[in-house]
């Protein structure tokens, strides 16, 4: 059977994208999801830091602030940075690893859907009686007690976006476990591809909890359980152990990829082989397992003690030396290299210095006693935006720019994108770096204003003036994307010229079987060693032939909404009455149908036969 052929116009386009199992065209749905986000969660940073420009502003007051705040933390974490994160995963793992496929392309769309609709879940709260106010942490009983309705928008928002993420991080684990290509052990293994497999399992651990979390604070505020409230028997102090067991871990989630990228973009555009690269591998596992011994330094005021603060500070400050071991084994990388600054790597480079400050004030907040000053000031505002807007938006954005090529065939432009960097950079710097003395200074995290007189405009101001830096490379950045979309410099498989990992050995963006012949791997950076030994390809390792690919499918489309329609069930029973109940009834039980006409179903997928490789790989040449 051919590969199926699409129609031509609008309903066919819709209809491709909504059932599509392709990881290329998912990863691409990720990044446009991701990105929306993205932009949503920095517009309610700029109303923030509107509000805080000068005291006693009245622009964003009391509850109105509490939503913003609450919902670009919730945006920014779990709806842009994780899926921005699952595209890249899906974009480029599965062509580093030499698979033409993931290990469950049902699931990996199933993923997807799961977490757009649980945005769109959380995001619709703002007309359907008030976001979610609790904070992005959602602290109990505050937030399932006190507080309205938005409380239950954030609590099924997350548990269905949640859900998409665990299987995508399942998906990744099995898929770079058993598909690597003949050759490819686990020490020829990329680095992105290493912290995408410490991501997974990181995901596979830490997610549960927080799942577990939230339909205990689900129970509480629609059922009347008592799990977190202490005047009736429960202990709300669980509710930070289970949330902060899930919530170091992600920010590992975060990071570990964003790692990955850096080394990936420095030893390419160094044109030298990553220094170090045992060392990487090994610092990438140490803080996989380190990370889910740090947690309680988000609890050092809530009273556990010296033991248990003291055994939690000595593992938090243990965390820096692997983190340390990257960051030296990156410069040593650009010693002596050829450097090419091109806007990927300005992003690359300019990560290293930011991250590091971040990483310096986590050392400070790693001290128990020193942490009692520190806790709910703007001092651990500025440490949080320096790791995660510092390292893993940075991350991001050189990997937007690096990769941009293979997933699209084309090139974003070069002078729009230094302007970009140079914009983000100094603007994020402006913006944060004030923060720490105002938090040294006294002012607090999440107040809504402050008085005059305190010494607290000045920074406030710089810190406003600074959002709108970034806010103008945001800008700048979805004018280049439209511009390249529109007539963009197309780009050949080795895009760069300078590739070295298995991605760039094939057309860009690649086809939809992604390897004609699935290559021989003989070494690191089999690419760059192949171009070394005078070869234009890569040696295959088995002979041309029919390839097998899975069918489109509906299904996981439907089963989204299935659970989105039973989450609209649990929010209003909470408001009108258990009576919407039904509706949850009816959400899941779609939902199990749906699994079951998937389990009944035999779909044997469509092979694309040899003549049409052939014919594709020729017009790639």
């Amino acid at each position: 059977m051919h590969s199926p052929r699409q129609k031509q116009g609008f309903l066919a386009w819709l209809w491709m994208w909504l059932t599509t199992l392709d990881h290329k065209k998912v990863g691409i749905l990720y990044l446009c999801g991701g990105g929306f986000f993205f932009l949503i969660g920095g517009i309610e940073a700029i109303l923030i830091r509107i509000q805080l420009a000068v005291p006693e502003n009245t622009f964003l007051v009391g509850s109105a602030y509490n939503q913003v705040l609450t919902m670009h933390g919730t945006t920014m974490i779990f709806l842009a940075a994780m899926p921005m994160i699952f595209a890249l995963m899906n974009a480029v793992v599965p062509l580093q690893i030499g698979a033409r496929d993931v290990a469950f392309p049902f699931l990996n769309s199933l993923g997807f859907w799961l977490f757009f609709l649980g945005g769109l879940i959380l995001n619709v709260s703002w007309f359907l009686g008030g976001a979610p106010d609790g904070g992005w942490t959602a602290y109990t009983p505050l937030s399932s007690e006190y507080l309205g309705s938005g409380m239950d928008f954030y609590i099924l928002g997350l548990q269905v976006a949640g859900a998409g993420t665990l299987m995508g991080g399942i998906n990744f684990l099995v898929t770079i476990i058993n598909m690597r290509a003949p050759g490819m052990t686990f020490m020829r293994m990329p680095l992105f591809t290493w912290t995408a497999l410490v991501t997974s399992a990181l995901i596979l651990f830490a997610f549960p909890a927080l799942t577990v979390g939230l339909f205990f604070e689900l129970f509480d505020k629609i059922f009347g359980a008592n799990f977190f409230n202490a005047t009736n028997g429960g202990n709300s102090v669980i509710w930070e152990h289970i949330f902060w067991i899930f919530g170091h871990p992600e920010v590992y989630i975060l990071i570990l990829p964003a790692f990955g990228v850096i080394s990936e973009v420095i030893p390419t555009f160094a044109k030298k082989r990553l220094f170090g690269y045992s060392s990487m591998v090994f610092a990438t596992v140490l803080i996989g397992f380190l990370a889910f011994m740090v947690w309680v330094h988000h609890m050092f005021t809530v009273g556990l003690g010296p033991m248990a603060n003291s055994i939690f500070a000595i593992a938090t400050m243990a965390i820096a030396i692997p983190t340390g071991m990257k960051i030296f084994n990156w410069m040593f990388t650009m010693w002596g290299g050829q450097i090419h600054f091109n806007t990927a790597n300005l992003f690359a480079i300019g990560f290293i210095p930011t991250f590091v400050m971040g990483g310096v004030t986590g050392v400070m907040l790693a001290v128990p006693a020193a942490d009692f000053q520190y806790h709910d000031s703007y001092f651990v505002i500025a440490h949080f935006h320096y790791v995660i807007v510092g390292g893993v938006v940075f991350g991001l954005l050189s990997a937007i720019f690096y990769w941009w090529p293979k997933m699209f065939g084309k090139f974003l432009n070069e002078t729009l994108g230094k302007f970009t960097f140079w914009f983000f950079f100094f603007g994020f710097h402006f913006t944060f770096f004030p923060q720490h003395f105002l938090g040294l200074m006294g002012m607090p995290r999440r107040y809504f204003t402050y008085f005059k007189g305190e010494g607290l405009e000045a920074g406030n101001l710089i810190s406003s003036i600074g959002a709108s830096g970034m806010a103008i490379a945001t800008i700048l950045l979805v004018i280049n994307i439209v511009i390249t979309t529109a007539k963009g410099k197309k780009a050949k498989g080795d895009a760069w010229g300078l590739g070295r990992t298995l991605e760039w050995s094939i057309a860009s963006p690649a086809p939809e079987y992604n390897f004609a012949q699935t290559p021989l791997v003989k070494g690191i950076d089999p690419l760059w060693k192949a171009k070394m030994e005078g070869n234009k390809k890569l040696t295959p390792a088995e002979p041309l032939g029919d390839i097998h690919m899975p069918s489109p499918s509906i299904l996981p489309f439907l089963m989204s909404l299935s659970l989105t329609l039973a989450s609209f069930g649990f929010i209003y029973a909470d408001i009108n009455g258990m009576g919407a109940l039904v509706f949850a009834g009816i959400g899941i039980g779609l939902m199990f149908l749906l699994m079951l006409i998937h389990s009944l179903k035999d779909d044997h997928g469509f092979h694309i036969h040899k003549e049409e490789i052939i014919e594709t790989e020729k017009g790639a040449e």
